[in-house]
Parts: structure tokens; C-alpha cells; sequence
């Protein structure tokens, strides 16, 4: 991975990179009248380009960090590549607009990128189009076979420490974060930011730089689960994902069909078991 400071003129001026979190003047009112000035932060949120091989292929809103760990989860969530290794490099480019991330694909993943993107591109003005694009929402998952159970006082482990390893929401408390947990409950990676998706898939891609099975514990995520999140949860591996909230009925049938073992609603004293529940130790077995 590159990263390239500033060196040019022009509208492609490369800049230095932005900060996660931005100190701001602001005024707290009070409803009884009253005002407090007080130095609170900002989460920044920045356009940020995926581009593969010269074509840009995504335009996603994200939080400035982790990139090349967002570039490779986004990658292999959204099927453009199927291991870590069909990617060579990927560089950081950011600009005064945005930050551009050029990813260097090997030749056939890039060739099943372009014959993607030409499909797509044929959609257009038929009656058909809408009948592909919700054909394409339920997507092709591989099915979750691992039986290791994972015990409560793991899951419990693992959520009351997220919290303090959410180091830039403790700023600007505006950023959703993913972690993974091993079997005990440590949390052995966290990433944040303002999007959902885009945390799911930064800790996608840094559990792969990291050589972490993702079948060797679970996933936590702070945010709503959605299909999505379920659909890249089990792409990426992972066969539990334990969500702070509630999940749509699509995402739990998505997730029974695939074989993820859901937990919602955690808190640090319970949690909501929605589907496979033959993972998780629920006899008081704790870790071993």
C-alpha cells in the first residue's frame, strides 16, 4: 500500500490526508434559555473512489481510515475478487475533493469486473431491468458449515469492551464499528467509521491482511443489521455475527438459508438468538 502526500498543481492536487475527527466551536442551548460554549468534535465523512485498474468502479462516503483495509473488504464483499490475494497493491490518493483508491486487481479478477460492469450496463430500458436489479439483491452466499460453539460469557466479553475500543465514536460519537472476536471473547481487530457497510468492510479486509480465519470466532457490529450486513458477514466468512440491534426479517432469512448463527438486540446481559442457535453454549460452558 501507497499513500502520496502533496506534489502537484491543478484540480488533481494531491493533499494531505484528512483527520477522522474534527474539533469544532459549538453552542450547547438549554430549553430553559440557558447557553454552554464548548469545544465538541465532528466526525469527517469524505468521498472516497474505488478505482480498479483505471476504471472507477465506486463512489462511497467513509470515514478517512483504514482505507486499504476498506478497499480489500469492499472487494471481496461485493464479489469483485474471491481471495486477497487477486489483489496486488492498492494505493491512497487523497485530493482536495476526496481520496482516490486505485487498486491494482489481477488480470482475471479484473476481467470478471469489466464483463460485471457490461452486464449492468445493458439494463437499461427494458421491463426487465427491475426484475434483474431485485434478482441481483439476493445474492449467491456460500453456506456456513463450522460447529465451533462460542459461549455467552464470550459474547458478554466481547461487548463490554467494544465500547472502549471505539476510539474515534468516543469523540464524535457518530461512527458505527465492526470488530472480531476470537472463541474467548477478545476483540483482536476494530474498525469504525460513519458508514455501516463500509466498517463491516474495512474489518473484512483486515482480518485477511491479518491471516485471521474468520471461522475461529465472530463478529460484532454496533449498527442495524440489514441484509447487507448479513450477505458480507457471510461472504467473508465469519459464523456468527452478533448485532447491538434488531435485524430485518430478510437479513434473518438470508441468514438461516446460509447457515450464520444471529444474535441481536446484545447487550452485555442478554441477547436475542435468531437463527442456527447450535453455536452458542448456552449450559454455562465458558471459554476454555
Amino acid at each position: 500500500m501507497q499513500q502520496k502526500l502533496p506534489q502537484q498543481a491543478g484540480d488533481d492536487t494531491l493533499v494531505a490526508m484528512p483527520p477522522v475527527v474534527v474539533p469544532v466551536k459549538l453552542r450547547q442551548l438549554g430549553f430553559d434559555g440557558a447557553h454552554l460554549d464548548r469545544l465538541d468534535c465532528l466526525a469527517e465523512e469524505v468521498p472516497v473512489a474505488l478505482v480498479y485498474n483505471g476504471i472507477s468502479h465506486a463512489v462511497m462516503m467513509a470515514s478517512p481510515a483504514h482505507l486499504e483495509d476498506f478497499a480489500r473488504g469492499f472487494s471481496l464483499s461485493e464479489g469483485i475478487i474471491e481471495k486477497a490475494g487477486e489483489i496486488r497493491d492498492v494505493e491512497i490518493l487523497p485530493h482536495a475533493k476526496g481520496i482516490e483508491l486505485k487498486i491494482d486487481l489481477a488480470p482475471e479478477s479484473f476481467w470478471r469486473l469489466k464483463e460485471r460492469r457490461r452486464t449492468i450496463a445493458g439494463r437499461t430500458g427494458c421491463g426487465l431491468c427491475g426484475l434483474d436489479s431485485l434478482e441481483a439483491v439476493a445474492r449467491d452466499l456460500p453456506k456456513i458449515d463450522g460447529q465451533q460453539k462460542i459461549s455467552l460469557h464470550a459474547i458478554e466479553r466481547a461487548l463490554q469492551a467494544l465500547p472502549a475500543a471505539q476510539v474515534f465514536n468516543q469523540q464524535a460519537h457518530a461512527l458505527h464499528a465492526a470488530a472480531y472476536a476470537d472463541a474467548a471473547g477478545t476483540l483482536l481487530l476494530v474498525r469504525e467509521d460513519v458508514g455501516r457497510h463500509n466498517a463491516l468492510d474495512k474489518l473484512v479486509g483486515a482480518a485477511g491482511r491479518a491471516g485471521i480465519d474468520p471461522a475461529s470466532g465472530f463478529c460484532v457490529i454496533t449498527s442495524r443489521c440489514s441484509v447487507e450486513m448479513v450477505q458480507k458477514t457471510v461472504i467473508a466468512g465469519f459464523p456468527i455475527l452478533v448485532s447491538v440491534s434488531a435485524p430485518t426479517q430478510m437479513a434473518a432469512k438470508v441468514a438461516d438459508e446460509a447457515g450464520l448463527t444471529l444474535l441481536a438486540l446484545a447487550r452485555e446481559d442478554s441477547a436475542l438468538i435468531v437463527t442456527h442457535p447450535q453455536r452458542i453454549a448456552t449450559s454455562g460452558e465458558h471459554d476454555k
